[in-house]
Formats: C-alpha cells, structure tokens, sequence
C-alpha cells in the first residue's frame, strides 16, 4: 500500500502514481489476467470498485506507449518478476471507456459513440505517414468523423486494429470500460431496441471476428444477456460479483482497509467501519468494501456518512422499485427490516424483460452491489439443478441509502402532507387522515403502478406496500413495523407495535379494495376492513405481548380509484 494522500476521483493510474495518491496495489490482477488467457474477458463490478483505474493499470502496464514507464510499477507486486517486467509496454493497445456515453436519444448516444472513435483515429494519425496504409485505407482512415453511420462504426475499432498491427507487427490488447453505461441509458430513455442493434454489430466485429486481437478486456456494471449484444460470442469468459475470479482485484479487503486505517490513525474507527461499509461479497470472498467510501471516510477525517450510496447512478434501482409488482416492494419490506430474502437469479440481465420479471431487479441489485448473497442453495427438479439464493442488504450505507430512496417517494410529491397524515394517525384525528390520505393518494397513486393507471388490477397494492415502505421509513426507532404477518386466524396487513409502551399505542391497519359486485359503496368496504380485524382476531399477537386492549388502535383504509375511506373501530 502507498501511503500517499488519499484522495477520491482518480481514475488514471499515471496520475495515481506521480502523484503521491494513497493507492493499494491491485496489481496482482494483471497478473491473474494474463495467466487466465482468456480471449475476452467480460468484468462485472458495482460502480465506483476501482474499474477505471484498473484498466488504467492494464493499459499503462501493456502498451507500447508507456514503453519507457516501468517506474510506474516500482515497489509495486507485478514488477517482482522478472518475465512481468519483460512484457511491460511491449503491446499496441486501444482503450476506449463508455462511463460518459449518456443520452436520452438514440441518435446522440450514437453520436457520443461515434466522436470516442473519431478520437481513437485521430491519437494513431501517424498511421497515415508512410506507405502502412493503402490510398483506400487513408480514405477510409479520414472519413471516420463523428456522426458516421452504423455500419462504418461496427466496423472501425476493427479496421484500426488491423493498421495497428502492421505498424508494429503485434496483434493488439483492447480494452473497454464501463460498456453498459449507454445501455442503461437506452433502457431508462425508451431506446433500447435501436441500441442493442448497434451495440450488437459493434462488438461482434471488435471482441469476436477481430483477428489482429491478442486480447479483449470488458468492464461494466451488470452482466447484459447474451442473446442481446453478445449474440453468437464462443469467446467470452464472463466475471461476475458471484464469481471467485478476480475477487479481490477490483474493491479493498478488510486486511487492507484495517492496515488503512492504522496507517492514517484511525485504527479505532474499525468496528464502526465495519458496521457502516463492510458487507459486499465477490463469489466466495467476503468482508470487501467500495473504495470509494473507504477514500472518502479517511479524507474526511473518520466521518460517517453516506459516500457510496449517494453519488450518481442510483435513478435506475429507483424507478425499478417504485414502479415494481407487489412482490417487489413486499420483499424490500423485508430487506429494509433487516431480513433476508430468498430468490432465484439470472445474472445475464435482459432489460427488456426487467418490468416484468421480479428475479431480474434482484439480479441487478445483485450486480449493483445493493444487495448480497448470504447462502446460494442447490435444488433439483425434473433432473435439472436450480440455485436458490438468499439476500440482503449489503451494509448500513446501502439501507440509509434505500431509506432516503422510500422517503423521496413521497418528498417529491408532497412532504408535507404525508408528515402531517402521520401526525394525523398517531393522534388518532379520523378526520385529517381521511383528507391527507385522499391528497396523497390522489397526488402518488401513479408513482407505484408501471401502467400509470389506476385501474390497473393490482395499482391498489402497489400503492399500499409502497405505503407500508414509507411508513417503515418515518417510524423507524419509534414503532417496529410488520406486515402480512400471521396473527390469530388471519393475515394483517399493517402492524405497528411501539417500542416505547409508556408513550405510544399500538396499531393495527386493514387495506381493503371496493368491489362494485359485493359491496354497496366504500363505506361498506371500510366496515369489512373493520369488521374483519375483530373475526381474525388480529390483536392476539399484541396482547401475547401484554399490550392491553386499550392501548391497541384498530383502523380501515377503502379504497375505490384514488379515492380512500379511512375509518376507527371503537376502543
């Protein structure tokens, strides 16, 4: 470890090194890589692990333009070998990143794709002197110009690697960083059919009919399905959070983050550490941390806070939630009580399929870092095997996180309101819950259906759990919140039990739907939601834990469209 200044943002491993950054060698994994030799390797890491700087690190390491550079890599574990330090800056390679590529068209996201490889061309115009390249070739060389058309882009990393080959007689090292950042863009701006096309011819003509490639390396965030981008690729290793390989390449250990905080005498801050940023697992390697955090938490001194979880990248987790199925939301009630959950995965993400399928958010949560794998179980069916994986939230960072996530639901509707209904419940006044709740429901309702209708068959529900998240939220340390849970001869929906019994009452909260065919109006629906705590016998689990029944508040929430009925049953 370097005990340079710790500083966050750096992203070029030159700069790292010149520059007396506070660096922990990760160099090993040059190494590893190179050893694996596997044609095209694909590397899937939550955002802010140290990718960038890594690929810096392969490309100072392995081109020829860093030839004169082994200083870069003194001191360092790669440069104790001899046969490492023989193949330093030995390779042509390209290096391009997509972390920038940001569009909400499809046409400016190919513009932005097609201006990185303009660039590349105009860094290696030196290949135009001399008789390298053919008079066609030199055409072909300076009309590559930002806004080319599709099928010359799929096409020009290829042809550049080629030139590059003659010119140095060495097959080239290709390097891409962050190549899903523009597919999620395309996913969340309505374009991803365009841009999994051209994505597509792109990288089948780069990574899979690139003769003149010794090497391909891929970087990203979530692990795109095959069937996509990747169509028809027989060369790819793919490398993903559930993976061993690599596993402590990419994010620090708790040894280095330990001797870290040692090194910059915070060493008594290591529990707290722990408890805050700790958690993330790559295949069977546990207890690594974000960098980013680690940086942040010593730059500013031993300050806890939320440094991960609160920079840019969150939108997509967001909406994916909000808008998702009752099942969704359920479970990260769960997540958020501290409990784990149980789900098949599917690593290969297909994003047009993420609406609809609940194991794929999981499967990006996953790959996102937000949650992590506890325990995977091997089940057998019908002479195939199945992984059952348990999850939960990866550290207190990522739970604050989604607790500001569940709060911002109703801040950016209307705060106000949903504080005052709050208010309005634990003062037991009927009457300003019935108006709050009509406000928010009739302002939010939308916010958790992804039909943006009403109507929707199960809009009613989605609304609900996503009450019930927002409650958990605003309650938190006051009240412990559960939900669905068993109680007497039925299922509640909503229980709040107070943790402090001197102060606060308990609740008990029954949702009910109106139906048009059985029910005469939503004051009818209200009575059946009441009705219906008494024959369960919902309070049985509260007076088991001798709550009195006076101090037990009974409530119905009608609904009928965006309209709510909210009603008292008697002490």
């Amino acid at each position: 470890m370097d005990k340079g200044k710790p500083a966050i943002g750096y992203q070029n491993f030159e700069e790292v090194r010149t520059g007396n950054i506070f660096y922990i060698d990760k160099t090993d994994f040059i190494r590893e890589w190179w050893e694996r030799a596997d044609k095209v390797t694909l590397i899937t890491r939550p955002r802010r692990f140290g990718k960038t700087l890594n690929m810096s690190m392969v490309e100072c390491f392995f081109s020829n333009k860093y030839a004169d550079r082994g200083d870069l890599f003194q001191g360092l574990s790669i440069w104790k070998e001899e046969k490492y330090r023989q193949v330093q800056g030995t390779y042509p390679v390209i290096f391009l990143s997509f972390a920038n590529v940001k569009a909400s068209t499809y046409d400016k996201m190919k513009y932005k794709i097609t201006e990185l490889i303009a660039r590349l061309y105009e860094q290696n115009s030196y290949l135009l002197d001399g008789s390298i390249l053919s008079s066609n070739e030199k055409k072909y060389f300076r009309d590559i110009q930002p806004g080319m058309g599709d099928e010359v882009a799929s096409g020009a990393v290829n042809a550049i690697t080629e030139f590059l080959y003659r010119y140095y007689g060495k097959n080239v090292i290709i390097v891409l960083d962050e190549y899903d950042t523009p597919m999620q863009e395309a996913w969340v701006s309505g374009y991803w059919g365009e841009a999994a096309e051209f994505f597509r011819g792109l990288f089948n003509a780069t990574f899979k009919t690139n003769v003149h490639m010794e090497r391909g390396l891929i970087t990203g965030i979530t692990r795109i399905s095959k069937e996509s981008i990747f169509s028809d690729f027989n060369n790819l290793k793919v490398v993903t959070t559930t993976s061993d390989a690599y596993a402590v390449s990419f994010g620090f250990t708790q040894e280095e983050v330990f001797q870290a905080l040692e090194d910059m005498e915070l060493g008594e801050e290591k529990q707290g550490v722990k408890k805050w940023y700790n958690g993330f697992t790559f295949g069977s390697h546990t207890d690594i941390y974000n960098p980013w955090s680690i940086i942040s938490f010593i730059s500013e001194n031993g300050k806890y806070k939320s440094y991960w979880s609160n920079t840019s990248g969150n939108g997509l987790v967001n909406t994916l939630i909000q808008q998702g199925n009752t099942n969704i939301k359920r479970m990260m009630e769960e997540l958020l009580k501290g409990d784990s959950i149980e789900t098949a995965l599917d690593e290969e993400i297909a994003f047009e399929h993420l609406k609809d399928n609940t194991n794929a958010v999981w499967s990006l949560l996953v790959a996102t870092g937000y949650l992590k794998v506890l325990h995977v179980e091997t089940i057998k069916a019908n002479d195939e095997q199945d992984a059952l994986y348990t999850l939960s939230l990866t550290n207190f960072e990522v739970k604050k996180m989604f607790r500001s996530m569940v709060k911002g639901w109703f801040q950016s509707v209307t705060s106000t309101v949903y504080n005052d209904f709050i208010k309005a419940l634990l003062m037991d006044d009927v009457d300003s819950m019935n108006e709050f709740m009509n406000d928010i429901a009739l302002r939010i309702f939308s916010n958790f259906d992804t039909a943006k209708s009403a109507s929707s068959k199960d809009a009613p529900e989605r609304f609900y759990h996503g009450f019930v998240l927002g409650l958990m939220v605003e309650l938190d340390g006051r009240f412990r919140l559960t939900s669905n849970r068993e109680s007497g001869f039925g299922r509640y929906d909503v229980m709040l039990t107070p943790v402090d019994r001197e102060k606060d009452d308990a609740y008990i909260i029954e949702f009910k739907v109106h139906k048009p065919g059985k029910e005469k109006d939503l004051q009818e629906t209200l009575t059946n939601a009441l009705t219906q705590i008494e024959a369960k016998k919902y309070v049985a689990h509260l007076a088991a834990e001798g709550i009195e029944p006076g101090r037990i508040r009974k409530y119905g929430f009608a609904f009928q469209g965006k309209a709510c009925l909210i009603g008292a049953a008697v002490h």
